[in-house]
């Protein structure tokens, strides 16, 4: 599923439907895939500076950037502070959010897994590939969670939904990248983990 080609009609979407009252622990999937959909663009930028490999930069560019900017329309909905994590009250500032730099975040386990993930793609234009392997199944894994939490609000569902095939077709594109250079298993050669099928990731 190639999800919407534009924030705009995504935006439009979000605030079309109603608003929801949301639980702390929804705002919490808020405030936490809105720090890592900004890591994986992050890190594809970061990678692509190294390695100036296509895949890296059309990803980041086309499909996280847009990725976050859903969540954070989601956020500016709910009016959430997403850095005061205890009671989210302050309100939403699109300052306060732009001011982290690339891989600079709100929440330290996120900053932590920037941190590894760039010391491994560092290594070589197939570490950086396999990163992205890893990143969209983390990304995969968490949304599999966070729409469950999700479940009531349509709108957080939708995005979550929509997140999710496009990481569904990252994964693939990672997949291709990695075989185009001689990697014959893909994804798989990041570890078991990171080894899906098209079933699993249609």
């Amino acid at each position: 599923g190639g999800g919407w080609n534009s924030t705009h009609n995504s935006t439009a979407i979000i605030s079309s439907l109603p608003t929801y009252q949301l639980t702390d622990e929804q705002k919490a999937t808020l405030a936490y895939m809105w720090n890592e959909e900004k890591l994986a663009k992050d890190i594809y930028y970061a990678l692509y500076e190294s390695y100036s490999h296509p895949t890296l930069y059309n990803i980041a560019s086309r499909s996280e950037t847009t990725h976050q900017e859903m969540v954070e329309a989601l956020i500016k909905k709910y009016d959430l502070n997403i850095t005061n994590l205890t009671d989210y009250s302050g309100g939403y500032s699109a300052d306060e959010l732009n001011a982290f730099a690339p891989g600079q975040y709100g929440l330290s386990a996120i900053e932590d897994l920037y941190n590894l993930l760039y010391e491994k793609g560092s290594q070589s234009l197939t570490d950086a590939l396999q990163v992205g392997c890893m990143v969209e199944v983390t990304d995969i894994n968490d949304l599999d969670e966070k729409i469950a939490i999700a479940s009531g609000a349509d709108d957080l569902v939708m995005v979550f939904s929509n997140l999710r095939s496009g990481s569904y077709n990252h994964y693939w594109a990672f997949d291709s990248a990695l075989k185009a250079l001689g990697v014959t298993d893909g994804c798989c050669s990041a570890g078991e983990e990171y080894c899906k099928t098209a079933d699993e990731y249609p």
